[in-house]
Order: C-alpha cells, then structure tokens, then sequence
C-alpha cells in the first residue's frame, strides 16, 4: 500500500463524533431490531440448507453478477447483465464508454469472488481490509474512471487504489471529517466492529454500512466499498453461501435507502435520542430497513429456486428450444437430472437419453454450448448454469427484462 498524501489536513475531530456506533441496550427499538436479527439468521441458514452444494455454486455465480449490476446502478451505472456476461468472457463492447462499464463490473466480480473464497474471513471490518477491497476493486478499473473532479477546484484527481482521501468532502448535506482525522475513525471503527459477538454482528452491519459511508475514507468508490464489506460480513456471520444480496434491495428501493443514510447522518434530537453525537433513533430505523431489505432478498431467492417451479421453468424453456431446432431432443431429460441429483456424471447421459453415446454427448455439447451446464473439465461432472440470457425466463424478476 502506498502511504497516504502528507498534504492531508487534520481539524483533531474526536471520534466520539461518530458515536453511537452500536444500538444501544436502552433503545425502545432494540428488542425489536434483534427479533428481525434472529429472523434473519434463520432465514438465511434454512435457504442455504435448502440447496445441493452444486447448485449453490452455480447459483453464487449467478448472484455476484446480480450484486455487481445493482450495487454499480446505485452509483448510476447502468451495465446490463448480459454486458457483464460478456465482459467476463472478454467479449467488450466498442464504445469505449461501455467498455469502460463492462470492465468496472468485471472487476466488482472479481473481488467479490475473491471475498466468496474467504479471503477476508475473521477480518472484514478491518482498516486492512477495507484499504484492501479498495485496492483491488481499482486496480482493475480502467484509467478513465479512476478520475473524479474535485467540486471546488474542479481539477481532476487521480483515485490512487487503497489510498485514503487527502481533500476534504461534502456529500449532500453531510461534511466528511477532515482527511487527517480519517486514519483515526478508521481505527475506531475497526476497534468496534471487528470485535462483536454474531449475533452483535448481525444487528450492527446496518450501522457499521453507514459509518463507513459517514468517514467516507475513499476520493471516490466508497459506497461500492461498503457494500462489499457489508457482503462480506453476512457471508460470513450467517454463513450464507453466497446465494443471495442486500445489492438488489438496496437499489429496489434506493430512494429510501439513501434517506436513511441522510438521516443517520443527523445529530442527536432530544435526550430520548440515545446518548451520541449522532441520532441513535435514525441508527435504529435504518437498521429495521437494513434487516428488513436482507430478508426480503433471501425470500425473494427462496422463491426462485423452489424446486417444483424452478423445474417447470427450465424444462418448458427447453421444450420450446427443442421446438425451434435450439436443442436436439430429450435435452430436457439432461436438464431435469442434473436439477434432481445436483451433479450428472457423463456417463450417465446416455442412459437418461436413451439413444445411445453418440446422441447423448451431441444433447451435452448442445446444452454446454448454450452456458446452462457447466463442467470443470471434458470428463468432470456436468452441473446447472445460470446464465445472464436466460434469466428472465428461469429467474423472473432478478434482472430488469430489457437491455439498457
């Protein structure tokens, strides 16, 4: 990590202008927000329970597409998700603009991948960690977006990857701390956050979200920061597989999501307000909204991949394909196994077929070719795919319907 600029101003705020950092025991709507917490857990647990580990990969795949398309639509950039498709098998657009898009969305995937394999297990509320997501999400942007302009002077600064702001920031109403006074939020920040309890832990990822959004320790690139980061602590509190996002929720209801963090931003009211510098009560409702959206996503999930109608989808989008000379016959019958058992051996295509070897890899290729079965090699076990393509029809309602 390169060290930070030395031009840095620090105005000596105390931390303490960030408190409260937790929900406190005496907040009327703690019992309540801890319910939402133990609803969520088991939520998420019985989802997860619920899928073959061959499904459960392949559906991770599917929804880190998802979390980068909306957490990158928050910021306001629109890449759709068959554009990311294609960017991650290095087929990119020739407007240079929508190259550039692609590209940023390949590399939220990239590091989101790399957060799925638990490389920030024990430690994603770390200043470490976070100067680290930062750093590889930057590292593979293209040039052209890594310069912002700064609203005063209006020059244009170059992001340095993992490097902490050295200029000050106002976002909407809310005027960031001084950048030399960041390096100290952060530690206190990482003194609370990374040492809570599971359950602690679940209740305060709404409030570690918005103080790391409040310290806004990053020139640029800091909302899609803490999203990572808030990914990063479910996935590893209730141990999630992956298989679902707050992202989606989030920019469902965006509008409500950035009020919540324009009121959290707010000082305390009255003495019924908790004892902070900031309001515990606007903490407390943007952590309902927080809870809520999360268990909204893992239904939301649950629903997609019930069995009985996950099944009906994928196997009347083949009798269609079959009809239109798409794919050769009893396609559907290789589909329908692999949905049942989790993994198909090759071996056993031809005895799901029926027609002999040469029939059986000739339906095989022709659903590899369509990206809806994957496999690690010509002779490894054949697994479901979701690709971008078909998720309108198999996964209603994931992605918006039309290509922007």
């Amino acid at each position: 990590m390169k060290a930070d600029r030395k031009t840095a101003i620090d105005r000596d705020e105390v931390v303490s202008q960030m408190e409260p950092l937790l929900i406190g025991e005496n907040s009327r709507q703690r019992a309540a927000l801890t319910d939402l917490a133990v609803e969520l857990a088991q939520k998420s647990a019985g989802f997860r329970r619920s899928l073959p580990e061959s499904l459960l990969a392949s559906l991770a795949d599917l929804v880190r597409s998802m979390n980068c398309y909306y957490s990158n639509l928050i910021e306001g950039h629109d890449t759709h998700p068959i554009d990311i498709e294609r960017a991650l098998k290095d087929d990119y657009s020739a407007d240079p603009k929508k190259r550039d898009l692609q590209l940023e969305a390949k590399a939220h995937i990239t590091v989101q991948q790399w957060i799925d394999k638990g490389n920030l297990k024990g430690r994603a509320l770390t200043v470490h960690s976070i100067r680290e997501v930062h750093r590889h999400f930057c590292e593979l942007m293209p040039d052209e977006l890594l310069w912002i302009e700064d609203p005063i002077t209006k020059k244009r600064l170059k992001v340095i990857p993992g490097e902490l702001r050295a200029q000050d920031v106002e976002v909407g109403n809310h005027v960031a701390v001084s950048p030399g006074a960041v390096p100290r939020f952060l530690q206190r920040f990482e003194d609370v956050y990374s040492k809570t309890g599971k359950a602690e832990t679940i209740l305060a990822a709404a409030a570690a979200h918005h103080r790391l959004l409040w310290i806004h320790p990053f020139p640029d690139g800091n909302g899609r920061v803490a999203r990572l980061l808030s990914h990063a602590t479910l996935l590893e509190v209730l141990d999630t597989g992956a298989v679902w996002s707050i992202a989606r929720g989030l920019a469902r209801n965006v509008r409500a999501y950035k009020g919540h963090l324009a009121a959290c931003d707010l000082t305390r009211r009255n003495d019924l307000d908790g004892r902070g510098h900031l309001s515990q009560e606007n903490l407390a409702e943007f952590t309902k909204f927080f809870l809520t959206t999360c268990i909204d996503q893992v239904s939301f999930m649950e629903s997609l991949v019930q069995p009985d109608r996950l099944r009906a989808r994928i196997l009347i989008w083949a009798e269609e394909e079959i009809r239109l000379n798409g794919l050769p016959p009893k396609s559907g019958s290789i589909l329908e196994a692999v949905l049942y058992r989790g993994e198909l051996p090759r071996a056993d295509a031809a005895g799901i077929v029926g027609t002999g070897d040469r029939q059986a890899r000739r339906v095989v290729s022709a659903l590899l070719e369509q990206g809806v079965l994957i496999s690690e090699s010509t002779r490894a076990h054949l697994r479901l795919a979701f690709p971008a393509t078909l998720a309108s029809r198999w996964m209603p309602g994931l992605f918006p319907e039309t290509q922007g």
